[in-house]
């Protein structure tokens, strides 16, 4: 009890202070990798750090499998690099899409967010009523540079009816995903990854992978209408929302738009409402 006392008593403030530092950095990397392929990984590299523990212990002795298990482990650090990759670039990108160095990726003004948002939702409307199949992208903070150049730059100001041209079933650009930033339509006709979650309906088509598949990899946030049957959909950080009804997805849409942590808008955004109520 003495001894625990004085190790008790030898703590200071600077070593309460590291071992918070590491506990968050550690309570960080569980929740990125929590419901990813990486939660599976780790769990695989804990049980094979175990058994080598336990195989080189002085009671088992299992000297040729704990050499085996000790040598995997130490090729650990390069494995790590490459298993982990997808994780460790999203958490980089969350890094840098942090408070302090962000910027608002919208360039529009507060009193153009309405038209905006309901010029998406009548022309998702009417082509769920048609039943006319749509991927729409939201771009954010991660710029989607790459997945641009895979389709056809149009750098357009958004409206429902280019928006309802583009998905026209047998047009050039009506096949892919559409990348928006603010009120510009940036680009058409883009591949986007699928993605890597074996737990999804075996109903959802390539359509909904991608949508998925992109949250995982960015900030983004996809807006899907299904081909089959008409039902709008929004992804957003790897899950999906379904079967939106019109006053939903309007409100969620508003809050991709609307988000707290406007940078660029600022005091602007406060000004132009007060002007619109006086």
């Amino acid at each position: 009890m003495q001894h625990f006392l004085n190790i008790i008593q030898s703590v200071s403030f600077r070593d309460l202070l590291d071992i918070l530092i590491v506990a968050c950095v550690f309570y960080r990397a569980f929740l990125m990798l929590r419901e990813t392929r990486g939660e599976q990984l780790m769990k695989g590299i804990i049980i094979i750090f175990v058994f080598a523990k336990i195989t080189g212990s002085d009671w088992v002795r299992f000297y040729t499998i704990n050499w085996m298990l000790e040598g995997l482990l130490n090729l650990g650090a390069i494995a790590l690099l490459i298993v982990f990759q997808p994780e460790l670039r999203r958490a980089l990108e969350n890094l840098g899409r942090s408070n302090v160095l962000k910027q608002s990726w919208k360039d529009i003004h507060g009193e153009e967010i309405s038209h905006t948002v309901d010029e998406i939702v009548r022309a998702c409307t009417s082509l769920s009523r048609q039943k006319i199949g749509a991927l729409i992208v939201f771009e954010q903070y991660t710029g989607l540079t790459e997945v641009i150049e895979t389709g056809t730059v149009i750098d357009a100001k958004l409206s429902m009816e280019l928006l309802i041209n583009i998905f026209i079933p047998n047009t050039p650009l009506h096949d892919g995903a559409l990348i928006v930033k603010g009120d510009k339509i940036r680009a058409a006709a883009c591949f986007l990854p699928l993605t890597d979650n074996q737990n999804l309906p075996k109903e959802l088509g390539t359509r909904h992978r991608a949508a998925i598949g992109i949250t995982e990899r960015s900030d983004a946030i996809s807006l899907i209408v299904s081909e089959e049957t008409g039902a709008i959909s929004i992804a957003e950080k790897g899950n999906i929302s379904r079967y939106l009804d019109e006053e939903t997805f309007r409100n969620m849409l508003l809050d991709i738009y609307m988000k707290d942590d406007l940078v660029l808008l600022g005091s602007k955004w406060r000004r132009n409402n007060e002007d619109s109520k006086e």
